[in-house]
C-alpha cells in the first residue's frame, strides 16, 4: 500500500514545475519555457499577470493549440493551485503532445513571493 501512495505523490508532484525554474529563465530570449495564463477572465478582472505570460483562457485552449511551438515547454497557471483551470489546460496540452506542467503555487504564490508580474 505504501508504494502505491509514493507512486501516486510522485506522479502528482510530476506534473509541476516550481517557481524558481520558470524565474531562472525567464529573461533568456531562448528560453525553453512558455508561460500561460490560463485565466478565463477579462483583464479588468484580472488587474495582472506573471511578466511576459500569454493570455488563452483555458475554455479556448484547445481551438489554439495550432499556434503554439511543439518545441516548447508550457508552463499553465490559475489563479490559486486548488483551482482547476491550470489541470484542465494542462490535460489539454498534455493529450496533444505538448511538454507541459502547471506552475506550483499558482499564481497566488508567485505574487506571495514578489515574483515579476505586469499590469493589464
Amino acid at each position: 500500500m505504501e508504494n502505491k501512495k509514493i507512486e501516486l505523490l510522485e506522479t502528482y508532484l510530476s506534473l509541476y514545475i516550481n517557481h524558481f525554474t520558470v524565474l531562472e529563465n525567464m529573461d533568456n530570449a531562448d528560453s525553453p519555457y512558455v508561460v500561460l495564463d490560463v485565466r478565463n477572465a477579462p483583464a479588468a478582472v484580472k488587474k495582472d499577470q506573471i511578466k511576459g505570460a500569454l493570455a488563452i483562457p483555458a475554455k479556448e485552449l484547445a481551438s489554439h493549440l495550432d499556434e503554439l511551438d511543439k518545441s516548447k515547454t508550457y508552463v499553465v497557471y490559475d489563479w490559486t493551485g486548488g483551482t482547476t483551470l491550470g489541470k484542465t489546460a494542462l490535460l489539454i496540452l498534455l493529450s496533444a503532445g505538448f511538454e507541459a506542467y502547471e506552475l506550483a503555487g499558482a499564481l497566488e504564490g508567485w505574487k506571495g513571493m514578489n515574483l515579476p508580474i505586469e499590469t493589464l
